[in-house]
């Protein structure tokens, strides 16, 4: 990176910004046990801008047995679904109110546009809100035998939960997995993303505020290898629940092997847009547009592959390019930007040797290298590559920002192979107007999720996760009350009891 000195002229800073970030253990901020630290970078200058706690395994220590005393001696698990409920609407409302300073230091933290910032603070808001209603609506199975027996099911919190999240809209991502832990009665360690810690230190005051129990929330800060790693080998935290790349996930499958945990990961995605030939071309152009440069393209549902039947391909090449071309680079903090900096200097270099992988891969249309204007930072223009081949690494590989690989394909068994064709299958987003190819094609593809018609919008009440190398398991809805609670069947006899008599003396 060369001349830093107009982005140290041009970045926003938000008032009042920590001069530290501390762990939250036992309801106080503390450093770690060891007093280590690390640098937390701004991705704009990309400048150290504030020191974080580096978690280590002692530190992971104080935090489970905290949040184990919280469990078994505390008021939280034993409360009514009402009571919980009531904190959990607490906890929205603070941060609904919160939302453009939540938005401002997640922007200033990740690159995020604040635009975009601001739609994910109040989608946490909403995160709580919906598992506050759920949690007092949730209506468990019974079944009768007339006469007989009844039997039900008792649902109860497990125990600690272990969260480790990324640093893609880190906030939003974190209350995705705390309203469910908390609503269900358990108590949580949260490890955030070392990238981007500004805003999970958030959570501490904002759950005081709302009345939740000493104990029952914990944070550690610190990079994977040492507090995320010492959390999903501990012994006394039977959930964890991760996203990130599926590298990382296949690590934490097989640390916690041993201990038999349970596990939901929503790991990496390559995900496929498919557009027919009869397909509305401008709503398609726009949905994949926005679908794999928002966020700055570090999105997990990044529809990344653009499959484009022959008919409308050099069509929609056209427009396309030109459209990402006129998609607004900008600083964080300007209401204007559509695609800001990316999170850190490591991952700009990532993306940046995937576009010129990309040169060699594909017919460079638009992009290609940091946008005019922007010689500094983690600034990328937005990138397209047409006519990849699907062996390519660009169209196989996920790289997690503002670059797009488009492939033509002629009939719909070519399109389905291709989409098919890469080791992940979280998302898909299938255009066209033809009712019985949509949903044939959409019931073949292998993705955990898939939008026909329509921009990645997802209602909460529906399962999230994905197949192959992109997740194990599902959250959202009831599939995040199954995960965080033991299913416990009760078996009630109502008439005469009918054994089996083994060994009995007269016969």
């Amino acid at each position: 990176m060369t001349g830093t000195t107009p982005a140290l002229d041009r970045r926003h800073v938000p008032a009042d910004l920590p001069t530290r970030i501390q762990h939250y253990i036992d309801g106080a901020f503390v450093d770690s046990v060891d007093g280590d630290t690390f640098d937390v970078l701004e991705p704009v200058s990309n400048e150290v801008y504030v020191q974080a706690a580096a978690g280590k395994k002692a530190d992971i220590d104080l935090a489970v047995a905290a949040a184990t005393r919280a469990f078994t001696e505390g008021p939280w698990p034993k409360m009514l679904p009402r009571e919980r409920s009531r904190v959990l609407h607490k906890i929205a409302d603070i941060v609904e109110s919160r939302d453009k300073r939540l938005a401002e230091l997640e922007s200033f933290d990740s690159g995020l546009p604040i635009s975009q910032a601001l739609g994910q603070a109040r989608r946490a808001a909403e995160n709580f809100r919906f598992f506050a209603d759920l949690i007092v609506a949730q209506a468990d199975d019974t079944f009768k035998v007339p006469g007989r027996q009844i039997n039900y099911v008792n649902r109860k919190p497990i125990g600690v939960a272990g969260l480790i999240t990324p640093w893609n809209t880190p906030f939003m991502l974190e209350s995705w997995k705390l309203g469910p832990a908390l609503a269900t009665g358990n108590t949580v360690v949260l490890k955030p993303a070392e990238f981007t810690p500004l805003s999970a230190s958030l959570w501490a005051g904002i759950f005081e505020e709302a009345g939740l129990p000493a104990g029952v929330f914990n944070l550690v800060n610190g990079l994977g290898e040492d507090a995320g790693d010492a959390l999903v080998k501990h012994p006394d935290v039977p959930l964890i629940s991760f996203t990130g790349e599926s590298s990382t996930g296949q690590l934490i499958f097989g640390n916690a092997a041993p201990y038999l945990k349970g596990l939901s990961m929503e790991l990496g995605g390559k995900s496929p847009a498919v557009v027919f030939a009869d397909a509305d071309l401008d709503a398609a152009i726009d949905a994949t547009i926005f679908g794999v440069f928002s966020l700055n393209g570090e999105r997990c549902t990044a529809g990344s592959r653009i499959l484009v039947q022959r008919d409308v391909y050099d069509e929609f090449v056209q427009k396309y390019a030109a459209q990402a071309k006129r998609v607004k680079v900008g600083y964080p903090h300007d209401p204007a930007t559509e695609v800001g900096a990316l999170v850190h200097p490591e991952h700009y270099d990532k993306v940046m040797s995937y576009v010129e992988i990309g040169k060699t891969e594909g017919r460079l249309v638009a992009g290609g290298g940091q946008p005019s204007g922007f010689e500094f930072g983690n600034f990328v223009a937005p990138t397209v590559f047409a006519d990849v081949a699907p062996e390519a690494r660009i169209f196989q590989e996920e790289i997690f920002g503002p670059v797009v690989a488009i492939t033509p394909f002629n009939t719909d068994e070519e399109a389905l192979a291709l989409a098919n064709n890469t080791k992940y299958g979280l998302a898909a987003y299938i255009w066209t107007n033809d009712l019985k190819r949509a949903h044939n094609f959409s019931q073949a593809v292998e993705a955990g999720m898939v939008w026909l018609n329509s921009n990645n919008v997802r209602d909460l009440r529906t399962p999230f996760g994905g197949v192959k190398a992109s997740g194990l398991g599902h959250e959202g809805g009831y599939r995040s009350i199954d995960f965080y609670t033991d299913q416990q069947a009760v078996h009630i006899t109502l008439g005469a009891v009918h054994n089996p008599t083994f060994g009995k003396q007269g016969r």
